[in-house]
């Protein structure tokens, strides 16, 4: 009988849970934020050294394009490494199943020994699990390695999932300077960079359930010392 028979019974509670596992979730969060205070702190710092508008649209696109390359390349390189070292344990594990099932039990009774469950129980839950080759390497995965199997990750929508989340976040700041005979685009920048921020964080709080507000006002905190930080120095420093 399928879970969606019980999910139309009465009284009986189905909870929806959101595929948040896949590295691109994380990798398209951390590529918007990124993209974001990066490239208002650029823009920023160069402005602060006011080399003219010109300069400074040249080295938001630059940073733009090389930062957002250089996210997806190291967002595929790292998540291709852990894919081939999770994939490779993984393998060690079906082996092991396959060459000594008797210990493999014996180490899932263990397990689930461990976390609570009488002894007979666990090793009846052992043995019927065991029965099952592909059940049995599902269950191990997850108990010695916290992974499934079928979900350590995809490398390449990770990547561009990356590359353009970066370039999103990126292009909010350097709006103004696209814009010809924008006034004082630094101030327009720095109003774009709020609000993306604010944006970025609220969608963040909101997915995660921990309150937008706090987010939104925690993002543009981090945006708002980062380009201060590069404004003064390139105000400093000078062209």
């Amino acid at each position: 009988m399928s879970l969606d028979h019980f999910a139309h019974e009465p009284g009986v509670h189905v909870e929806g849970h959101r595929q948040i596992a896949e590295g691109w979730v994380r990798a398209g969060i951390f590529g918007v934020s990124d993209g974001l205070v990066t490239n208002v702190s650029l823009i920023l710092g160069f402005a602060g050294a006011s080399p003219g508008a010109h300069v400074v649209r040249l080295a938001g696109l630059a940073g733009l394009v090389a930062g957002g390359f250089s996210m997806a390349t190291g967002e595929y390189l790292s998540m291709r490494a852990q894919k081939e070292l999770l994939e490779y344990e993984i393998d060690v594990e079906r082996r092991s199943i396959a060459a000594s099932p008797e210990a493999e039990r014996v180490e899932l009774r263990d397990i689930f020994t461990e976390r609570g469950i009488e002894e007979e129980l666990a090793d009846r839950l052992a043995r019927d699990l065991m029965r099952d080759p592909d059940l049995a390497l599902r269950t191990h995965a997850r108990e010695e390695l916290g992974v499934d199997p079928s979900a350590t990750g995809t490398p390449v929508l990770a990547a561009v999932a990356s590359l353009i989340a970066f370039a999103v976040g990126a292009f909010v700041p350097l709006i103004p300077w696209l814009l010809p005979g924008v006034a004082h685009a630094v101030w327009w920048s720095v109003a774009c960079g709020g609000f993306g921020a604010a944006v970025v964080g609220g969608a963040i709080g909101w997915f995660a359930k921990r309150g937008v507000v706090r987010w939104a006002l925690r993002q543009v905190g981090v945006a708002a010392v980062a380009a201060s930080v590069t404004f003064l120095v390139g105000h400093l420093v000078g062209a």
